[in-house]
């Protein structure tokens, strides 16, 4: 039985960057528990971005809390995680942060040109290509002082979790 302290990594970024790629990628080398941060949206929400709407930060709040609420939970019972949020804003990672300690951030960044490309081949997913660059534009990069790293996402997928779990200092199982 592992003795360490849980760790919870909210792989974010943009539509189309590769975070559920990469935070399954996660899960499966480390064993970590994942979830799939869009599933913790409303119908509204979903709705809403269907409709080709961005989500306001007031659409985003209880979304974001949920998403920590989550997270609190596994920790209490001793798991870490991994989970997929956009995580666009400063103040989106500092409430997903706030009292939990155990949270660290992997921003998976991407090519403009090829996010634009895997964005307009996708498909079965509910926000359209036409709010990429609403999420471009709110998109705040990770500050020298929030705990996390920036990952480039193109290239073999193989290479790129290697780089992700390298950048997270995170043991593959064995």
């Amino acid at each position: 039985m592992d003795s360490a302290a849980p760790q919870s990594i909210i792989v974010m970024g943009v539509s189309g960057s590769g975070k559920t790629t990469v935070a399954q990628g996660v899960a499966k080398a480390t064993g970590f528990r994942f979830a799939e941060g869009d599933d913790f949206h409303s119908q509204a929400n979903r709705d809403k971005m269907a409709s080709g709407h961005p989500l306001t930060d007031e659409d985003r709040w209880p979304w974001l809390r949920t998403i920590g609420e989550w997270i609190s939970e596994r920790t209490a019972a001793g798991e870490s995680t991994v989970v997929t949020c956009s995580a666009l804003k400063r103040t989106y990672r500092d409430l997903l942060r706030e009292g939990r300690p155990e949270v660290s951030f992997c921003h998976v960044d991407v090519d403009i040109e090829e996010l634009q490309q895997r964005v307009a081949n996708r498909k079965g997913h509910y926000m359209p290509a036409s709010l990429l660059q609403s999420q471009l534009d709110t998109l705040e990069p990770l500050d020298d002082d929030e705990p996390g790293v920036t990952v480039l996402t193109s290239g073999d997928p193989d290479q790129v979790l290697q780089q992700v779990l390298t950048a997270l200092d995170l043991p593959a199982e064995g």
